[in-house]
């Protein structure tokens, strides 16, 4: 075990840090299922007429792929990075950058998700809208650990993080991936029947 000597002012400043970053992640998870829920509900109650069902459906599609891109290209880059071709200090800007676009695009898919009459009898329709609620409470969980790995040094390394730090890392991209795939083939496939 390696002594960093810190000063109690510091030590301070990292717990208020940490309980400010908890009381986000539970605010911000606590919305997302109010904003999910808040969708499907009003889905079921919102019958719109073809014209307005298609021009939803394009602007669904759309935000969709803003998101999605958005998450391919971080998950790539970090995939990079987790490999020794990329330093964090690149991962963690790009990651800064495709934010706003991968939370922006969940925003509209929501949004427009309320005139697309889905059939929530359907089965493969539920395992969708789940596994959107899954990955939207999956990008919030990664808050600490992004915030943390900020706080390392520009080049530091995959195998420099400690193993909870990885795993947490990897299981996040492994359930992203999971569940934005699970997303877009029953989407598609809904949509063709």
């Amino acid at each position: 075990m390696s002594y960093v000597p810190v000063s109690r002012r510091t030590l301070r400043r990292h717990r208020e840090s940490e309980r400010s970053t908890r009381r986000l992640v539970a605010a911000l998870s606590v919305a997302a299922a109010a904003a999910w829920l808040l969708s499907v509900t009003l889905s079921t109650a919102v019958h719109v007429d073809t014209y307005v069902h298609h021009v939803a459906v394009v602007l669904h599609v759309l935000s969709m792929v803003v998101a999605f891109g958005a998450v391919i290209l971080v998950d790539w880059h970090g995939f990079l990075w987790l490999i020794g071709r990329r330093d964090l200090a690149e991962t963690i800007r790009l990651d800064g950058a495709a934010t706003p676009l991968i939370w922006g695009g969940l925003a509209g898919m929501l949004a427009t998700g309320v005139f697309l009459n889905p059939h929530l009898n359907n089965p493969m329709t539920d395992l969708k809208l789940a596994a959107v609620l899954v990955l939207s409470l999956n990008g919030i969980m990664l808050i600490p650990l992004m915030r943390r790995l900020a706080r390392l040094t520009p080049d530091a390394s995959f195998e420099a993080l400690a193993v909870g730090q990885r795993v947490h890392l990897l299981l996040c991209l492994v359930i992203s991936q999971l569940c934005w795939w699970t997303a877009i083939v029953i989407g598609f496939i809904n949509a063709e029947f």
